[in-house]
């Protein structure tokens, strides 16, 4: 099972919160994989839909969001071309990673609320590509960029990204709050 996001903390380095992520988008995938052997079995297939949906919909994006603010921007002037080249190829991803959920999102969603609809070969073979760029993904992230953004950045400036990370994380949170108040 998926939790939700870390929560980060005012304690919390920025790069906690991002490493904590992909341990959780990891987890996701292999929930990911295990529904795409199992989907044969109604109850746990659309169970494990449901919370996929549901990370993916919500903590990954806002990850990529994290991303694109503070770790991406000041490795785009590097000295080093293969670090500024690096940074494009991922922001590439992102728009790519996003491109392959939009199809796949109404899929599991169908699934996870027990439509008979969503097609069992465009979900396996989506989940797929998704899966093994998402892994791709991350790895070049904590190979490459997430130890260069951890090398130029402070410790102050490290807190204050996990700082912002929080708030926007409980602004959303109350923004849906209120809406289903409404």
């Amino acid at each position: 099972m998926v939790s939700s996001a870390a929560e980060p903390n005012a304690t919390l380095d920025g790069f906690e919160v991002l490493d904590a992520t992909h341990r959780q988008m990891l987890a996701a995938l292999d929930t990911l994989q295990r529904l795409l052997g199992g989907l044969d079995d109604d109850a746990d297939a659309q169970a494990m839909a449901a919370t996929v949906v549901k990370f993916f919909d919500t903590t990954a994006r806002q990850h990529h969001e994290d991303e694109e603010r503070h770790i991406f921007p000041a490795l785009l002037h590097s000295p080093n071309p293969r670090v500024v080249q690096t940074v494009a190829r991922l922001q590439q991803d992102h728009h790519w990673l996003e491109e392959d959920w939009q199809e796949l999102s109404p899929h599991l969603e169908a699934l996870a609320a027990g439509h008979t609809w969503w097609d069992p070969a465009l979900l396996r073979e989506g989940s797929a590509v998704f899966i093994a760029l998402s892994r791709d993904h991350i790895a070049l992230e904590e190979s490459l960029i997430y130890p260069e953004a951890r090398a130029r950045m402070r410790q102050a400036e490290r807190g204050e990204m996990g700082r912002e990370m929080a708030a926007r994380r409980r602004e959303g949170r109350a923004g849906k709050a209120s809406a289903k108040g409404v």
